[in-house]
């Protein structure tokens, strides 16, 4: 009886034996991305070539998609999917790209279990959705080609929008299942994944778990969302080069086949590269020609794209044309303004001080203090009662100016959206900041959660980004309407304003959340009190104990980006509004065109006055005294200052403010 008991222990199918077999398998917490090379000579090429190709891809892509939106003449079904398709390469570069950067950059080529299931969850899906927007383009352009008398009617909005829609639904749906399967998988004791990302292939050989369903599920999959819009795509162009050979002439032959030549050559590149990676077994799979492969349609595709859809055709290179008209006058001084830029950063970085010291005492941060102002029980009735006043007359004052705009006619023009989007953004800012500071004057109590510290830290940033860019679209909007009023309406289109307001917000929440996101890897000394009253970024830099070399680089390119590039853009407009003020001849006449600007040059120089005095100096001779009575003006009394700034001096916006009072007066009695 013993000995069966024995046997049945020592049975595979055994408790005893799957327990041990458990304990085999590693907990995986994070993978290690073993990327092209370990030598330090090859990190700064590799570095430079991933980072210029990424500025490409996404710089030209965005220029693609602000060309679509601004022009009229492209309002058609090929470039509503053409934009989505630049939409989808830069999310896709996004995706891979800026964790590549990271690792060659810092040498740390880990990345954590969530974070590999997170990218490879939205390169699956994005790759998919590109498979299936290819297929759909091969569509358009066979209905184009073949069926033109019915275009119009088959590749009406509605269908165009149904079919983008499905793509990106089915997409995500298929990828989901995928990496559902995969967070089943336990891992072996290796974790290192022969790949610059998580690709799909390299993960599964790492699996000690039973993959035969998936592989199953995989190639299933791929016969779905590969075959079939493949399949989409051979029949589209077996129809066009059908049509194609039946028309009698060279000439006509060469014009019906130049509408679909890029599209043609993109897909090419794309299937090319899919079946080269993923249409083998995975045993056959080789680490080098997937990497060299996947650089291809990770970064070389996107990246080709914008060049292969502008460069062979007409009506896009008039469109980025036109999009870049006002650009022309200012191209000199921006390439000036960013050569005196990086030589100032260069100078400036080996005085941020040691950048390698020896980590100690790190402790794990739940919450910091916040000093503030003063610490004297009788000062704090004092400064409750003075931010609160500040903060009530910022809200209320910037939410007349938006109703007021809102409600009246006469101020529905460009000037006046964007005056909307500044109040707005003001009324945001001063709600992510004094708040907090009131409690914690009420309270007495002034911690502040780590989550909470990084979460206001990003809106603070995103919020001072987004005003910082508003500020130079304001400026190119007065640039516009005194150097170049007749063309005003034409230039300052409501789909130009909108894709200006647009593009500023998002462009601020990306640059906030790639610092924020280097922020969080930060391990923090014993030391958590900020004297600060809020989670600013300087103060809080210094409390790390990490190596903070990378995050004040990229602070720095950034602050080069998102500074240097708007202000430039303030100060070109400013001078050729001076230039056009100073050849009218008359005084009133001076007088009415710079009454147009002043309030927002007003604003302008307190905001980039304080900045600059707060952040462009280097982080060792940072004051928390002068930081805090810097951060008080732009974050509590500039918000409050605008709306008196906008309206006082601006007789359309008084005669609206009357009007609405006059309003809500009238129905109160």
């Amino acid at each position: 009886m013993v000995d069966k008991e024995t046997s049945a222990d020592s049975s595979p199918w055994s408790p005893q034996h799957a327990y041990q077999e458990i304990r085999n398998h590693t907990s995986i917490s994070d993978f290690l991305l073993l990327g092209f090379s370990d030598h330090p000579d090859q990190q700064p090429l590799l570095f430079g070539l991933f980072l210029g190709m990424y500025l490409v891809t996404v710089l030209g892509n965005l220029l693609i998609i602000l060309a679509i939106v601004s022009d009229q003449h492209l309002h058609t079904p090929m470039y509503f999917f053409l934009a989505n398709l630049s939409l989808i390469d830069t999310c896709f570069s996004c995706t891979i790209v800026p964790k590549v950067l990271v690792n060659t950059l810092t040498q740390q080529h880990t990345i954590t279990y969530t974070g590999c299931l997170v990218q490879m969850y939205f390169f699956m899906a994005l790759t998919l959705l590109d498979d299936f927007l290819l297929a759909v383009m091969a569509y358009d352009r066979y209905v184009a080609i073949c069926l033109p008398l019915h275009y119009t009617t088959i590749m009406c909005p509605q269908r165009c929008l149904l079919l983008v829609a499905s793509s990106w639904l089915c997409a995500h749906l298929l990828a989901f299942s995928l990496t559902l399967l995969m967070a089943q998988f336990s891992f072996c004791a290796s974790h290192s994944i022969p790949h610059f990302f998580c690709d799909l292939l390299p993960v599964i050989k790492l699996a000690c778990s039973d993959t035969q369903i998936f592989q199953v599920m995989m190639f299933a999959e791929a016969a779905l969302a590969g075959v079939v819009p493949l399949t989409c795509v051979l029949v589209s162009y077996g129809h066009i080069m059908h049509t194609i050979l039946r028309v009698p002439s060279d000439g006509g032959k060469h014009k019906v086949f130049s509408t679909c030549g890029s599209h043609l050559s993109v897909v090419t590149l794309f299937y090319g590269t899919l079946f080269l990676v993923y249409f083998q077994p995975s045993s056959s799979y080789s680490a080098d020609t997937g990497m060299v492969a996947s650089v291809i349609y990770t970064m070389v595709t996107p990246m080709l794209n914008p060049f292969i859809y502008s460069l062979r055709n007409r009506d896009m290179k008039g469109a980025l044309w036109r999009l870049s008209g006002w650009r022309r006058y200012s191209t000199l001084n921006v390439a000036i303004s960013h050569l005196d830029c990086t030589s100032w950063l260069i100078k400036k970085l080996p005085a941020l001080g040691p950048l390698n010291t020896p980590i100690r005492n790190h402790t794990s941060i739940s919450d910091f203090l916040l000093l503030g102002f003063s610490d004297h029980p009788d000062q704090q009735p004092l400064l409750f009662g003075l931010f609160l006043g500040m903060y009530l007359v910022t809200v209320l004052g910037n939410l007349l100016i938006i109703l007021a705009i809102v409600s009246d006619q006469h101020l529905h023009t460009p000037m006046y959206f964007f005056l909307a989007n500044l109040s707005l953004i003001d009324t945001c800012f001063s709600c992510t900041i004094v708040p907090k500071v009131l409690v914690n004057t009420l309270t007495q109590q002034h911690t502040i959660t780590y989550t909470g510290c990084l979460v206001q830290m990003y809106f603070f940033m995103a919020l001072a980004l987004l005003d910082d860019f508003l500020l130079a679209v304001m400026a190119y909007d007065r640039y516009v309407a005194i150097c170049l009023p007749l063309h005003y309406t034409t230039i300052m289109c409501p789909q130009r304003c909108l894709l200006l307001v647009a593009s500023s917000w998002l462009c601020a929440h990306l640059l906030a959340f790639s610092l924020i996101l280097l922020m969080a890897q930060f391990s923090f000394c014993a030391s958590h009190s900020i004297p600060h009253f809020f989670c600013d970024l300087l103060p809080v830099l210094k409390l790390a104990c990490s190596d903070t070399q990378t995050f004040q680089v990229m602070m720095f390119a950034e602050a080069a980006l998102a500074g240097v590039v708007p202000l430039t853009c303030v100060l070109v407009s400013y001078g050729h509004i001076m230039h056009t003020i100073l050849r009218v001849s008359s005084a009133g006449g001076k007088h009415k065109l710079f009454s147009t600007c002043g309030s927002h040059l007003t604003v302008v120089t307190l905001f980039y006055g304080t900045v600059f005095l707060v952040y462009f100096q280097p982080s060792s001779s940072y004051s928390a005294g002068t930081g805090m009575m810097a951060s008080v003006v732009y974050t509590m009394v500039t918000p409050m200052l605008n709306p008196f700034i906008y309206s006082l001096r601006n007789r359309d916006m008084k005669g609206a403010l009357w009007r609405l009072l006059a309003c809500r007066k009238c129905c109160i009695l």
